[in-house]
């Protein structure tokens, strides 16, 4: 992985946060809760943590005893409850730790440190830093908000002129949050971004962002003066005029900027100056509703693919069946992470050239490993055997038997469900051209015998007609029933492709209606491809433009300044000496530092922020990296959460009821009038962790083990807990070597059972 890697940035920064707490006494508490833990654990291992003179994790939630001769460096959501169980550990007489080191995943709010600071708890509190790094990076170029439920904030139409004030509401909520994690991305990168966001011409905003009396402003009054300037028409018409360009984008584009002023404001050295100096970036805010050709259509690149036909959860979890030595298959759990090697040099690749790589990287494994005679693997059947073969090569042999167990799942489905045949009408149908590059004149005739054959499922019928029509801009309502009469699809599939209408594409069409006329098309590519992976995401052009400064600037606006607009050479001013921090809260954090060790190459390049609010696709996700290197940029995509075609399609089965019955949001969108919350109370809300119960007096004292089983049984946490962190450290006066000792034994038994 690069050292540029967005996972190397986030772990480096967690590392620096651990190493910057250096009490006397050498060895410190870590301090956790249910979704601090997650995040620490996305990027380190136990072991990682324990290294760093941590002699102990502990969560927040769970009783604690007493430990006042070690300091404790809590790593906290930024909540109310998180602050009160803080004073609550130094309060009505009682000392936890020695002193508490406070680090934030967020922000904190002003009235949350003032009542830290006024508390019992002030006297031990010895520094209090905010790290902004509540996102998910999953990837060396990709990061995910985790909030598949968005879509439905974005997209579900009010069901009622009295539902639009509340879904608006909700959806405010939505994207303050959404643009807070955002703006985290940006901070964490040392990014102080030109923002641009997607604005289209074609449809009106969409979702509970279309314009209607009870969420505009007053229209103004009228008067007999049509021919005054906008200017001097006031600014009632202008805001009563705004909401029809409030698209989602816009809204989320202009809060971020707002965060990013605020912090700006708050640290005038923010960014950084990098050396060597790195040009200042763009952050392109757009949405789902800009491409929804992509999620539909099959990928046949090896990540895109499998996240598509095989049963991958959260796109990194994938169950199979392995053959052990001895002969037997049995099941199996594997995570595809960037720590795979094998994935990641796969993963961008189609899959006929995956498999070509697979198997001359296993031939060139059993080479490399003497002792092995014969002719190495012809096929993925030859290199299932040989597998079988490799006790001795356990690590190794499990990632090839992952990747040939995937790709063989894949090639079989393929085949299967007449992918050949359904894939051509797709490209066909997506591209607008065959792959001989003339208009598809048979298109009908190539789609009905594929929605009348019983070996087509129907979820790639669905998939086939949302793309037709989208092709044919709309088709007569009678033509629409007549393919699904074809296709036999319930009323269910029906609703998802008629849903396609809430993310601003036209799916019903009369004779005399013209073309839509959409500002942003897919170019020609002139390079060498296959007929079935023809079709490229619309954000390769939005790029690609953008790069050579070719994009429209109506279609995507900047919020502020752009760069021609930018003051030059901005780098060159020398940034002010950072005095040492007098205040509890440190305004000037250290944590754009340089990791330590290993991290010495710099990346120098231009970067790339992309937002696709609503769900990216793996095939978006592919370009980010594929275009880092032709652009010679460093490109960063995140979204709401990644989208496989199958996740789309059931969303938009029940889009038109708020997203009652989805997996994501099972009960649908809230569409009571409660009044607006503040910001606070919704982050508490969803932050919020249950505290553990007391734990029970046992008359007799347990043996050191029992006691470290129940306080594990305790553990409210659903998440995989920190082994080791329910345990005590023995005694307050043990020596130097004895307490080497003690966190030698506790780290291996903590590392074995993590």
């Amino acid at each position: 992985m690069s050292s540029s890697s967005l996972i190397n940035t986030v772990k480096a920064k967690f590392l620096e946060a651990i190493r910057s707490v250096n009490p006397p006494g050498r060895w410190k508490i870590l301090v956790v809760d249910e979704h601090s833990q997650r995040l620490l654990g996305s990027v380190l291992k136990q072991f990682d943590i324990l290294e760093e003179n941590v002699t102990l994790i502990e969560s927040i939630t769970t009783h604690r005893e007493p430990q006042p001769q070690f300091e404790a460096m809590y790593l906290l959501m930024s909540t109310s409850q998180n602050v009160d169980r803080i004073i609550r550990d130094f309060s009505n007489g009682q000392q936890q730790y020695a002193g508490a080191h406070l680090f934030f995943i967020d922000g904190l709010a002003e009235h949350l440190f003032e009542r830290l600071t006024s508390s019992p708890a002030e006297p031990y509190l010895k520094a209090l830093q905010e790290l902004f790094i509540n996102f998910w990076a999953i990837e060396s170029q990709a990061f995910s908000l985790r909030q598949p439920g968005a879509f439905f904030n974005l997209y579900s139409p009010p069901r009622s002129d009295t539902s639009f004030k509340p879904l608006r509401d909700r959806l405010d909520e939505e994207l303050r949050f959404m643009s807070k994690q955002i703006s985290n991305v940006c901070l964490t990168l040392n990014e102080f971004p030109f923002i641009r966001y997607y604005s289209p011409s074609h449809h009106p905003p969409l979702g509970p962002l279309k314009p209607h009396a009870s969420t505009r402003p007053p229209p103004p009054a009228e008067t007999s003066s049509r021919w005054r300037t906008n200017l001097a028409r006031g600014s009632d018409a202008r805001a009563y005029e705004q909401v029809e360009g409030d698209y989602v984008a816009k809204v989320l584009a202009f809060m971020v900027q707002q965060h990013l002023d605020e912090y700006k404001k708050a640290n005038p050295d923010f960014p950084k100056p990098s050396d060597p100096p790195r040009p200042r970036g763009t952050l392109i805010v757009t949405d789902r509703s800009m491409d929804t050709m992509a999620p539909l259509l099959h990928e046949f690149t090896y990540q895109a693919m499998a996240n598509d036909l095989l049963p991958i959860e959260e796109g990194t979890t994938y169950r199979y069946k392995f053959q052990t030595a001895v002969g037997a298959y049995e099941d199996k759990n594997a995570t595809l992470s960037d720590a795979d090697n094998v994935w990641t040099d796969l993963r961008h690749m189609h899959m006929r050239e995956a498999i070509d790589k697979l198997m001359a990287d296993f031939n060139q494994f059993l080479q490399d490993n003497a002792g092995f005679k014969g002719e190495g693997a012809a096929n993925l059947n030859d290199m299932k055997d040989m597998l079988a073969n490799l006790p001795q090569y356990q690590e190794q042999r499990e990632k090839f038997s992952l990747h040939l167990n995937m790709a063989q799942e894949c090639m079989a489905i393929f085949e299967r469900d007449q992918l050949p045949a359904v894939a051509n009408v797709e490209q066909n149908c997506a591209t607008g051209v065959t792959a001989e590059g003339k208009a598809p004149k048979h298109l009908v005739e190539e789609m009905v015998p594929l929605l009348d054959s019983r070996d087509v499922v129907n979820m790639n019928k669905v998939r086939i007609i949302a793309l037709y029509i989208q092709h044919r801009d709309g088709v007569p309502d009678e033509d629409r029933r007549r393919l699904y009469q074809h296709a036999r699809l319930t009323l269910a599939e029906q609703d998802a492709v008629n849903a396609l209408v809430h993310l601003g594409v036209r799916i019903s069409r009369q004779s005399g209606d013209k073309d839509t006329k959409k500002k942003i098309k897919q170019k020609p590519s002139n390079e060498e491809e296959y007929e079935l992976s023809r079709y490229k995401p619309v954000l390769r052009t939005v790029l690609e433009e953008h790069v050579s400064s070719r994009l429209d600037p109506t279609l995507f606006p900047y919020v502020k300044d752009s760069p021609s607009a930018a003051p030059a050479a901005s780098s060159l001013r020398s940034s002010p000496a950072i005095q040492p921090a007098v205040s509890l809260r440190s305004q000037k954090p250290s944590w754009h530092k340089a990791a330590r060790g290993g991290n010495t190459h710099s990346d120098t390049r231009q970067r790339i922020l992309v937002f696709v609010a609503g769900g990216m696709t793996y095939s978006e996700m592919r370009e980010a990296y594929l275009l880092s290197k032709s652009l010679n940029k460093e490109i960063i995509i995140g979204s709401t959460h990644p989208l496989t075609p199958r996740q789309f399609v059931d969303d938009l089965k029940v889009l038109e009821l708020g997203g009652v019955g989805s997996k994501a949001l099972p009960n649908g969108l809230s569409e009571t009038n409660a009044p607006a919350r503040a910001p606070q109370e919704i982050y508490d809300q969803r932050y919020f962790t249950r505290d553990a119960p007391p734990p029970q007096r046992a008359a007799p004292a347990p043996s050191p083990q029992a006691r470290q089983e129940k306080g594990r049984l305790l553990r409210p946490s659903p998440v995989p807990s920190y082994a080791g962190s329910s345990g005590s450290v023995n005694n307050a006066g043990y020596g130097e070597k004895e307490g080497e000792r003690e966190k030698e034994k506790k780290k291996k038994r903590g590392f074995l059972r993590f």
